[in-house]
């Protein structure tokens, strides 16, 4: 919708948003993103982190920006001090979680007719044994139905796969550069009927 010229052939999996840290009070800001240091995931990249929003030569905009904004910083991580390290390992946890299989094989797929929330939440909890971070479009005017848009899965340092728990007064820090057209995600409601569109009309 922000960009409908250059929005061709979106893909119709899920894909990576981003590998935020919780904590971002070491981020070495003057690390500046270089491509030439992922050139090896290149394929990867753009199959299952793509940018979809800005067309750009390498369509690199969108990875630097999550450098930029939090690789720099989950760089104090050995795991991840690298930029070959950061979306490497992001690319491995993508390929491991495999949501797209976990909802297929699951019952969940893009549908005309709503699922509940509940259903959803279920069957992720069910197959990762920890809860996800599900986020929604608010039904637009005259509407009933949320839209999902967003699963967040959360680790530990270790990269363990744990439950994600926001405390209420929290501000989210992945909220703040998210946002789609003019409505921004939020945590999905449990009571209002969710509608997982195959394509985003």
């Amino acid at each position: 919708q922000m960009s409908a010229n250059d929005c061709q052939d979106p893909p119709e999996y899920w894909t990576i948003h981003g590998l935020w840290p919780d904590k971002t009070q070491e981020c070495n800001r003057t690390w500046h993103f270089n491509v030439t240091e992922i050139k090896d995931l290149l394929s990867d990249m753009r199959q299952y982190w793509p940018d979809v929003l800005h067309s750009s030569l390498n369509r690199t905009q969108f990875w630097k920006h999550e450098w930029d904004k939090h690789g720099t910083c989950a760089a104090t991580l050995q795991v991840l001090n690298s930029q070959k390290k950061y979306f490497g390992k992001a690319l491995e946890l993508y390929k491991h979680i495999n949501l797209n299989s976990c909802l297929l094989k699951a019952g969940i797929q893009p549908s005309s007719s709503y699922y509940q929330m509940s259903a959803i939440k279920e069957a992720l909890t069910r197959f990762y044994g920890v809860t996800p971070k599900i986020q929604c479009l608010p039904p637009e005017e005259g509407e009933k139905a949320q839209t999902i848009g967003q699963i967040e899965f959360c680790f530990s340092k270790e990269l363990q796969l744990r439950n994600c728990t926001t405390l209420k007064d929290e501000s989210d820090p992945a909220q703040a550069d998210l946002k789609l057209g003019t409505e921004e995600l939020s945590v999905c409601s449990d009571t209002l009927p969710t509608y997982y569109p195959s394509q985003v009309q």
